[in-house]
């Protein structure tokens, strides 16, 4: 087994191994957190003796049974008898009978308790489900490691606190668990897909870790249209990351990208996710976004896509889903069906809208539209208004860069596209 193939893993086992031990010592104090201790613990001796030994033939069932000896050890034993024991425990490993079950979505349940934040929610699936450090975490959201390590810890004590148990919610309880699951898995993708903030316009391990995370619930839930939809929505999207900078970084909006480059696999796999899940009784707002995502995929050039039909999927997007963003979005495609003028009056009362007046986002669709109406002096102040509005660095050099092509008086090009 390669090492990347070895990492993978380890990282597809340590959320089901975290899980079989929280469901056998879930009325235990402090149950979580010693768990998710003695399972990295196995997870470090799997790869110190593995590499040299040979991965098991029950690589699960070995780290349950390491992880569940560390989590006894440490019930049982004072720091000086860990210690001792440490160098001698995983040579006698003797694998027990693990039961046929993937407890990752219990355990994604548990990580997002309706009692966090959101914040904590992603910064606890992140580090229980996904397997990342503190550290790795804190590198992603930009915020010192101690920062991260105080909101995981509080989590944590809140989950407790709680009096949570591992096991499925039932009902309306179990509708919104996964509701905020989802919703968790789809801020992951978005802060990988587009960063809020640094010099990268995107964080491609972040989107690739929410995709993982989103394979594991959907073959557990593979009849779930929003589960099945939000997949194909982080595929569709993922398709293009390769076109999406230039060399040096740069962004590229949606209409300049080179589609004979974006990944022809994943979107053959989005596609047919996206086809078997509109097939199903409900209509929700992830498969709906992966509906719009197909229509761009399929289009061979930005030319070709089919605008009224992607309006068309927005409007019903805004009846079940009301947004401001879904709104935003809608303005675009309006505007390429109808004209930039339909597209700023549908544009006009979001300056009302407190969740998005100053946004980034609608200054710069703002600028873009101005632009393509004509009135360059109205883009030029809304794209340097956008990009003093935006922390990301990609981001203001591109929307920079607009506002110098349109600056009055200067040379000037052909209108793009401000989205990407």
């Amino acid at each position: 087994m390669t090492a990347p193939d070895f990492e993978g893993l380890l990282r597809e086992l340590t959320p089901q191994v975290l899980g079989t031990l929280v469901r056998r010592h879930g009325r235990v104090e402090g149950c979580f957190e010693d768990c998710e201790d003695a399972v990295q613990e196995a997870v470090l001796a799997a790869t110190v003796q593995w590499p040299a030994e040979g991965v098991p033939e029950s690589p699960r069932g070995w780290l349950v049974t390491v992880a569940s000896r560390r989590y006894v050890d440490r019930l049982r034993s004072d720091l000086a008898r860990r210690e001792r024991e440490t160098a001698t425990a995983a040579a006698e490993v003797v694998p027990e009978e693990v039961p046929d079950r993937d407890d990752t979505l219990l355990l994604l349940f548990l990580c997002c308790h309706p009692t966090l934040t959101a914040a904590s929610q992603t910064a606890l699936t992140l580090r229980a489900v996904g397997g990342l450090t503190t550290a790795e975490i804190a590198r992603a959201f930009l915020v010192p490691e101690a920062t991260m390590a105080a909101r995981i810890s509080r989590a944590k004590q809140r989950i407790r606190a709680a009096g949570s148990t591992f096991g499925p919610p039932e009902g309306a309880e179990r509708a919104e668990r996964l509701r905020v699951v989802l919703q968790v898995l789809y801020l992951i993708f978005n802060e990988g897909y587009t960063a809020s903030s640094g010099e990268l316009l995107h964080r491609p391990d972040l989107a690739r870790e929410a995709i993982r995370l989103t394979r594991a619930v959907h073959a557990q839930l593979p009849q779930d249209g929003e589960v099945g939809g939000l997949l194909a929505l982080m595929l569709l999207t993922h398709a293009r990351r390769e076109t999406r900078t230039t060399a040096d970084g740069g962004l590229v909006p949606l209409d300049e990208q080179d589609r004979g480059r974006w990944d022809a696999e994943m979107i053959e796999e989005g596609m047919g996710l996206v086809k078997a899940s509109l097939a199903g009784p409900h209509l929700g707002p992830y498969l709906l976004q992966a509906a719009i995502a197909a229509t761009h995929a399929v289009a061979p050039t930005a030319a070709d896509t089919d605008w009224r039909q992607v309006h068309a999927l927005y409007l019903v997007l805004e009846r079940i889903a009301p947004n401001p963003m879904v709104t935003l979005n809608r303005a675009i495609a309006l505007a390429e069906v109808e004209g930039p003028r339909v597209g700023l009056t549908v544009l006009a009362p979001l300056d009302e809208d407190p969740r998005l007046a100053g946004h980034h986002r609608l200054l710069s669709v703002r600028a873009h539209l101005l632009e393509k109406a004509g009135d360059t002096e109205g883009a030029y102040d809304h794209y340097r208004r956008a990009a003093r509005a935006t922390d990301s660095l990609a981001e203001r050099r591109f929307l920079e860069a607009r506002a110098g092509r349109v600056r009055p008086g200067g040379s000037g090009s052909g209108p793009g596209t401000a989205s990407d």
